[in-house]
C-alpha cells in the first residue's frame, strides 16, 4: 500500500539532516577527486551517463538518500503513475505523459479508451500528414507545397516543442533530415506575431494551433492575428491551419483546419513534447521517423527511472541529491548549463518544467507544508554564461547547485585546429575546468581572488545530441521533476499559480476594475 506522507513525516529524512557534511573541495582536490570522477556515474540511456563525483554526497549521504528513496515508495508512485492510478490531485486526473512513448506498465484505459492505443494512432496520423505534406499531396490552395510550419502557442505548447527543435535543427541539415523550417508564435505581445509573419512566407506555411482547452486567450488571439494576415493576403485560413487539441475543445473536427490532432486532460502542457503537441511540429520539421527515434530515447530512460535502487536510476538520485541540497543544505536554485549550444533553449523549458510542477506550498492533499519545495531554475549555454553570470556562482555569497550537460562531439562536424585544439576540445575543456573551479576553488591572499569552492554540480555527458539522446536527456528531467514531487509529496501535475492573473486580466479587458488594478489598468491606457 502506498502511503503519501510530507518529507519531514519520514524517519529517513530526519535520519538524513543528522549526516555529517561533505566538505566538497576536500574531497574533489588530488587522487580522491580523480577517483570519485571515476566511480560516481551512472549509465543512462543512449550512452548519456549521469556523473555526481562533484555533488556534496558521500558513502553516508548516499545510504541516507536510499532509505528516504524507501520510505518515501518512490518506485512504486511511479509504477503507480504509469500504471493509470489518479496521480494528479488536484484536477482528479491521471498522470499519462510516460504513455506517449511506451507501455511501462498494465494497459490503462480511460473513458473507455485504451490509453496508449490512443497515443499511437494519433502518432500514426501526425505521420501520415507530414509524409503527405513532404510528398506534396497535401498543399496549400494553390497546390503548391508547404515550406515552413508555424506553431501557435503558450507555455508548454511554445517552449519544450521550441527547444527540441532548436536541438535538433542543425543535427537534420547535417544528416540529410531536414524537411522543412519551423517557427513559433507565443506571446500575446503583436510584436511576437508580427515579426514571425514578416520573416515568413505566410503563402506556402502551415499553421499549428496548439490548445488543449481550445480556449487558451493569446493563443486564440495569435489566432485571429494569423488569420487576418492570411486574409490580407487573399488566402483561405482554413487552407493553412491545423490544430492540436483535446477531442472535446471547439477546435476539434472544425472546418476551420485542414485536420486536427488529439491529446488528452491526463498529460500537461509541460509534459506534452512527446505527444502530438511535440509531435505535430517535429515530425513536420524533420519527418516522422526523427520523432520516432526521440520517443525511443524517452522510453528507454523511462525505463531505467523504475530502477529500485537510486545509485542505479540516475533520475531518482538526481533527484534525491536536489532535494538535499535544497531542503538540508538549504541552496535555494538550480542552475542548468549545457555546453552545447543546440540546448540553448532547453533551460527555458526546464523552467517551466521545474517550476511550475514544484513551485507548491501545500501537499497533494491541499495541506499547507512547513519545508521548501522546488527550487528557482535559472540557465544559458556554456561558455556564454561563463561571461554572464558565473561570477556570482563562484564568489557569491549564495551557494547556487549547478547541473551540467555536455557532449564529446559537436552536431555538425565543422570544427578548426585553432592554438593546438579545436573549437570542440575548447568547449569540453572549459565545462571540465569549471566543475573543478567549482568544487576545489582556489585559495589566494588577495580576497578578491580567492575562489573559496565548495561549490557542487553533476554532469551528464553524450558522445552527441541527435534525437535519442535529446530524448533520454528530457525523460531524465521529467523524471527527476515526478521524483521530487513525490518526496515533497506536492502534485506536480497542477498549475493554480497560473490562474489568478489570468482571471484578473479578463477583468480588465471587461473593465471590470477597482483599486490598484484600475490604476494599473489607466496607466497602461487598457
Amino acid at each position: 500500500m502506498i502511503n503519501w506522507k510530507n518529507l519531514d513525516e519520514l524517519a529517513s529524512y530526519r535520519e538524513l539532516q543528522k549526516v555529517e557534511k561533505v566538505n566538497l573541495a576536500e574531497v574533489m582536490s588530488g587522487e580522491s577527486g580523480a577517483q570519485r570522477v571515476k566511480s560516481c556515474s551512472i549509465p543512462m540511456a543512449e550512452g548519456l551517463s549521469y556523473n555526481y563525483a562533484a555533488k556534496a554526497v558521500d558513502s553516508s549521504v548516499l545510504d541516507a538518500l536510499v532509505k528516504l528513496a524507501d520510505e518515501a515508495q518512490l518506485t512504486e508512485k511511479y509504477k503507480a503513475l504509469y500504471n493509470g492510478e489518479v496521480i494528479n490531485t488536484g484536477e482528479k486526473r491521471l498522470v499519462l505523459h510516460h504513455l506517449t512513448r511506451g507501455q511501462l506498465g498494465d494497459a490503462v484505459v480511460a473513458d473507455g479508451v485504451d490509453k496508449r492505443a490512443f497515443y499511437v494512432e494519433q502518432q500514426k496520423r501526425i505521420a501520415d500528414f507530414a509524409n503527405k505534406v513532404h510528398a506534396g499531396e497535401i498543399t496549400n490552395e494553390k497546390g503548391e507545397k508547404f515550406t515552413t510550419a508555424v506553431q501557435i502557442g503558450i507555455g508548454g505548447s511554445d517552449l519544450g516543442p521550441r527547444a527540441m527543435y532548436i536541438a535538433l535543427e542543425n543535427w537534420a541539415k547535417k544528416t540529410g533530415n531536414f524537411k522543412m523550417e519551423a517557427k513559433f508564435i507565443s506571446n500575446v505581445d503583436p510584436d511576437d506575431a508580427a515579426a514571425v509573419l514578416a520573416s515568413t512566407d505566410v503563402a506556402h506555411a502551415i499553421f499549428i494551433l496548439v490548445s488543449k482547452s481550445g480556449t487558451t486567450l493569446e493563443t486564440l488571439t495569435n489566432q485571429s492575428f494569423v488569420m487576418d494576415a492570411l486574409k490580407k493576403q487573399g488566402l483561405d485560413p482554413a487552407k493553412h491551419m491545423i490544430a492540436v487539441t483535446s477531442e472535446t475543445s471547439p477546435l476539434a473536427k472544425s472546418d476551420d483546419y485542414l485536420d486536427a490532432f488529439y491529446m488528452d486532460d491526463y498529460i500537461g502542457g509541460r509534459y506534452s513534447s512527446t505527444s502530438a503537441v511535440g509531435g505535430a511540429v517535429l515530425s513536420l520539421a524533420f519527418g516522422p521517423e526523427v520523432f520516432a527515434d526521440f520517443l525511443e530515447g524517452a522510453a528507454a530512460e523511462d525505463k531505467l527511472a523504475t530502477e529500485k535502487d537510486p545509485r542505479k536510476n540516475a533520475a531518482m538520485l538526481d533527484a534525491l541529491i536536489g532535494v538535499y541540497e535544497r531542503n538540508v543544505l538549504g541552496l535555494p536554485a538550480t542552475a542548468v548549463l549545457p555546453y552545447s549550444q543546440a540546448l540553448s533553449r532547453f533551460p527555458a523549458h526546464l523552467q517551466q518544467l521545474d517550476m511550475e510542477s514544484n513551485g507548491k506550498s501545500v501537499n497533494r492533499f491541499g495541506e499547507p507544508v512547513s519545508y521548501v519545495t522546488g527550487p528557482i531554475i535559472f540557465g544559458e549555454p556554456g561558455t556564454n554564461g561563463q561571461h554572464s553570470f558565473y561570477q556570482l556562482l563562484h564568489q557569491g555569497k549564495t551557494i547556487i547547485p549547478l547541473q551540467f550537460v555536455g557532449f564529446r562531439n559537436s552536431q555538425i562536424g565543422t570544427d578548426v585546429e585553432i592554438q593546438g585544439s579545436t573549437s570542440q576540445q575548447k568547449l569540453c575543456a572549459n565545462v571540465a575546468a569549471q566543475i573543478v573551479a567549482f568544487a576545489c576553488g582556489k585559495k589566494d591572499d588577495n580576497l578578491n581572488k580567492n575562489f573559496e569552492g565548495g561549490r557542487p554540480s553533476s554532469i551528464i555527458i553524450g558522445d552527441q545530441l541527435c534525437p535519442k539522446t535529446l530524448g533520454a536527456l528530457l525523460a531524465h528531467f521529467e523524471n527527476k521533476v515526478m521524483f521530487q514531487g513525490f518526496l515533497w509529496n506536492v502534485n506536480s501535475f497542477d498549475q493554480e499559480g497560473v490562474q489568478l492573473g489570468k482571471v484578473l486580466a479578463k477583468r480588465v479587458l471587461a473593465h471590470d476594475t477597482e483599486g490598484a488594478l484600475s490604476v494599473y489598468s489607466d496607466l497602461l491606457n487598457i
